[in-house]
């Protein structure tokens, strides 16, 4: 999703206009190289301080004490983290923005103590990983298009970096969305575990009506960006009825009545596909504006 995300951006979304960018393909390759090392070490450490709820939420897909051992999992979130730092403080000085090398060191650290620290603080977590997760779509924008703004261009650049910001937003919500029902699906492990997750502490129904207000944001918004950007292109139209709005009626539909650990995973697995399709609409705007 990583690879497929930046790369949309980057050549469906920049080529097409002929917007100027900083970075050259082989830059961008290391742009997006770095971001799989460091969601590969945010993953690693997650795993190795979640083994006892692991254990109980989702057994057959443990794979630190299995597959490689608790020093191998600990050797590659190290070497994965060096990589994808070291990769962002070269990019930070090729760009001449020394000081964006923090974008990388912040997401390594905050990874880090969302896996020690904060995992089991109620929506904390939460908001850590969904923001890592807008980030992804975020960090092309700094790195390819604000180092190229001038006089000249600063209106366009403004403009598709505005698009990227929603496209963040939207990323944001509908993972949040996706963590709390995850948490939902893992509420037995979490409750063993010791983590005060929302189901934890309010309960499934309770968190259940939270989960459908905030799934009306999302749904809000692609009823806005419809109305206002997508009524004379019928394909985009289209698309964004049947794979985000349609997905997220029955979400908001479904989620009122879910109390098994099947259901929660069903509908975890429905917004990362809403997910999916709602970043892979970014390949449409040359269609919608061009």
């Amino acid at each position: 999703m990583i690879i497929l995300t930046q790369a949309l951006v980057k050549y469906h979304l920049f080529e097409p206009f002929g917007i100027d960018v900083t970075l050259s393909d082989l830059d961008f390759g290391l742009l997006v190289l770095s971001m799989i090392c460091l969601a590969a070490a945010g993953n690693i450490i997650n795993d190795l301080y979640d083994r006892r709820a692991d254990k109980i939420n989702k057994p057959h897909k443990l794979v630190i004490g299995t597959h490689f051992s608790e020093k191998t999992a600990y050797n590659l979130f190290f070497l994965f983290n060096i990589i994808g730092v070291g990769i962002g403080f070269y990019l930070a000085n090729l760009v001449g923005r020394p000081s964006f090398v923090a974008l990388f060191i912040l997401p390594s650290a905050f990874l880090y103590f969302y896996a020690t620290q904060i995992k089991s603080t109620v929506l904390v977590g939460n908001l850590v990983v969904s923001i890592m997760v807008a980030m992804i779509i975020v960090m092309v924008g700094i790195f390819d298009l604000v180092p190229a703004i001038t006089p000249e261009n600063r209106l366009t650049q403004k403009v598709i970096f505005s698009i990227l910001i929603d496209y963040a937003i939207f990323a944001f919500l509908l993972n949040f969305l996706r963590e709390m029902v995850k948490d939902q699906e893992d509420i037995r492990g979490d409750y063993n575990a010791g983590y005060q997750t929302l189901p934890v502490i309010l309960g499934r129904e309770r968190t259940n009506k939270i989960i459908f207000l905030v799934a009306l944001l999302p749904l809000a918004g692609a009823l806005y960006y419809i109305y206002n950007y997508l009524n004379d292109n019928r394909l985009a139209l289209l698309y964004a009825l049947l794979f985000v709005v349609g997905p997220l009626l029955y979400f908001l539909v479904k989620i009122t009545s879910a109390e098994s650990k099947k259901q929660y995973h069903h509908l975890s697995l429905l917004l990362k596909l809403v997910l999916a399709a709602g970043l892979i609409s970014v390949g449409l705007y040359r269609f919608i504006l061009l």
